[in-house]
């Protein structure tokens, strides 16, 4: 699998802006080589790493991809599950599949950002006073579990 990552960063990090615009929820992309373990227990682990429990309103997610290994996780903190059903992480991990499947990395991540935005918009929308509480960037830090 070969994947332009400076393109797919920039890609991404506009997702990310763009759909946070219109929601006071916090986004995250962390792309790893490997993952060893349960992609769930890893994006768990990657998210406290990353800090994002510590949002005011406990409202960020994270979408952890493994391309080598072919996992991928969508987690969010607790102030989110309040809110969406529990099938909604499966759909947008499926839409996500499907795009990389076709070698769509990017289109793939943007799409489920986007989705992920629409979603939070509704619940967390945008305030006049909001901050961006977490980097829009894209995290590929090799965190060990150990």
């Amino acid at each position: 699998m070969h994947v332009d990552t400076r393109e797919l960063h920039k890609q991404v990090e506009s997702a990310i802006e763009q759909a946070e615009r219109n929601t006071s929820a916090e986004i995250r992309v962390h792309l790893d080589e490997k993952c060893s373990e349960d992609p769930l227990d890893r994006a768990s682990f990657i998210f406290e790493k990353l800090g994002m429990q510590e949002t005011a309103e406990r409202n960020g997610v994270l979408i952890y991809v493994a391309f080598q290994d072919r996992k991928l996780a969508v987690i969010g903190d607790v102030g989110i599950h309040t809110h969406l059903p529990p099938h909604t992480w499966d759909h947008i991990k499926n839409g996500m599949t499907e795009q990389f499947g076709k070698g769509n990395y990017a289109t793939g991540l943007c799409n489920a950002v986007a989705e992920i935005g629409e979603h939070l918009k509704h619940f967390f929308p945008l305030q006049h006073d909001d901050r961006n509480e977490l980097p829009n960037s894209v995290s590929t830090f090799n965190y060990t579990s150990q």
